[in-house]
């Protein structure tokens, strides 16, 4: 399988890959005092059998992405060999506020040619990623970044990485135009809006779907919501399309415990793990109380672990991740040797669920934070629209926070889009949905549909200006950011 070189940028500066042996992508812990080497480079791979230039990130074993051991150092020297400025954000980590990668926050973009070494503790186990803050994310530059626990290392449990993308044969910036030029609607690059008449579209009203938090009251009679705003020519799981996906060789009545990043730019999308049982272990890479999971939703920058069981007679199974609203799917699949294994087409025969928060509302953390009254409560509303395409977060201009304060973020989505908000620099819990107070999970990306609400809170902990942003990168590009300020640095 080829890999892809290059792509243009824009720094919106401030504002496999999977493996199926047991330790997956570019293992090498940083065990010693000799940092490992990560390179942004170009690469070429096919795409409906066409090359496609892209970035990528290459470990030290000339593999995409990293995979560390818990409780070790992050001692990494970060080089620039795609021949634009760029860099690259520790998604899941918590490194010091100079290190998290977000340009002129406070770090510079990292030149061509140009070295930056990185050291700060690892943390717990998990699963993560590594990604620009930039519009190269669109094409491609990013790659999984594994935290493995001792017990991990040590489990006859089978490792799959899967890192999800949506693909683009336009640039990036072409995108953001016409998404601004058009307002979102009209594009030729065909788009999912809130139209009645778009019956694949997976919204209310023309087919009747129901809005996800939308149980709130005063809500009759709103428009329809826009699920998806841009169409995409390819879905991709490893870099390869659904007709032609990723195999991985699996054992007859083995665990397979399947890492799932979704890394698109701007698409949602639900996992499938069909004929297989699965157990949900864990969300943005920390530990909740194991759930008995078929479909599993995952929106842009969340990630989830599942613990699949292979039948003891064996088999070919795919896991589809389905594009949320749309017959549009991409995966992988699992097989036992000798197993026959048929050809899927890119296209189910059914939109993809729309994402909701029915299990997010079941999630509860292995570890929740320690019970704290909040010091200080921030009310934030989410809003924007599709004509002109203009989004924000009303409230969240002056978020200064203290060390040592426990801070709670009540955030009202507004808008008809629906947008997975990510907090740099800390992990949050879920206190409460849609007017439902309880301890859920602890993770870094909280969804929130249309018209919904969500309550976290964290510990102020992790001095620095941290970014709080949709992880829809066109929204974050048209002013879906906020900061979280400790003693109003920087």
């Amino acid at each position: 399988m080829n890999r892809r070189q290059f792509l243009q940028n824009l720094a919106l500066s401030a504002a496999a890959i999977g493996s199926g042996a047991s330790l997956p992508w570019s293992v090498r812990a940083a065990t010693t005092s000799s940092p490992l080497n990560l390179t942004v480079t170009s690469r070429t791979i096919e795409v409906n059998g066409r090359a496609a230039k892209v970035f990528g990130l290459v470990g030290p074993d000339g593999k995409p992405g990293l995979t560390l051991d818990a409780g070790t150092q992050f001692d990494v020297q970060l080089t620039n060999r795609a021949g634009e400025s760029t860099l690259i954000h520790w998604h899941g980590l918590t490194p010091p506020w100079n290190m998290d990668g977000v340009p002129d926050n406070p770090a510079a973009l990292l030149q061509p040619g140009e070295e930056r070494r990185y050291n700060f503790p690892v943390g717990a186990g998990g699963t993560h990623w590594m990604h620009a803050h930039t519009l190269q994310e669109q094409n491609l530059l990013a790659a999984p970044l594994i935290v493995r626990t001792a017990e991990e290392r040590n489990s006859d449990t089978q490792e799959v990485v899967v890192l999800l993308h949506d693909f683009s044969f336009r640039t990036p910036e072409e995108l953001l135009a016409e998404l601004k030029g058009a307002g979102g609607h009209g594009m030729s690059m065909g788009m999912n809006h809130g139209s009645m008449t778009h019956d694949r579209s997976g919204k209310m009203g023309g087919n009747g779907m129901a809005m996800p938090g939308m149980n709130m009251p005063g809500m009759a009679g709103m428009p329809a919501m826009d699920l998806n705003d841009i169409e995409y020519d390819a879905y991709l799981a490893n870099d390869r399309a659904l007709d032609d996906p990723e195999t991985f060789t699996v054992e007859k009545g083995g665990r397979v415990r399947l890492r799932i990043i979704n890394g698109a730019t701007a698409t949602a999308f639900t996992i499938d793990t069909g004929a297989l049982k699965g157990s949900l272990v864990a969300v943005d890479g920390i530990p909740v109380q194991p759930l008995a999971v078929q479909r599993v939703p995952v929106s842009m920058g969340q990630r989830v672990d599942i613990l699949l069981e292979i039948p003891g007679e064996g088999g070919a199974f795919p896991v589809f991740a389905l594009r949320e609203g749309s017959p549009h799917r991409t995966g992988i699949v699992l097989a036992t040797a000798g197993a026959s294994i048929r050809k899927f087409a890119t296209e189910g025969t059914e939109p993809g669920p729309v994402l909701d928060l029915e299990l997010e509302q079941r999630l509860r953390a292995l570890k929740p934070l320690t019970a704290a009254e909040p010091t200080k409560t921030f009310e934030m509303v989410l809003s924007g629209n599709m004509s002109g395409y203009t989004w924000q977060i009303e409230g969240g201009e002056h978020l200064d926070v203290r060390t040592g304060d426990r801070i709670r973020f009540v955030i009202r989505n507004m808008s008809m889009m629906a947008h997975p908000m990510h907090l740099h620099g800390h992990h949050f819990q879920i206190a409460g949905l849609n007017r439902r107070n309880f301890a859920g999970a602890v993770r870094d990306t909280v969804l929130l549909p249309p018209m919904a609400e969500a309550v976290i809170e964290f510990d102020a902990s992790n001095p620095g200006r941290w970014p709080f942003h949709c992880h829809h990168l066109y929204h974050m590009a048209s002013g879906m950011m906020s900061f979280v300020s400790y003693d109003k640095a920087g």
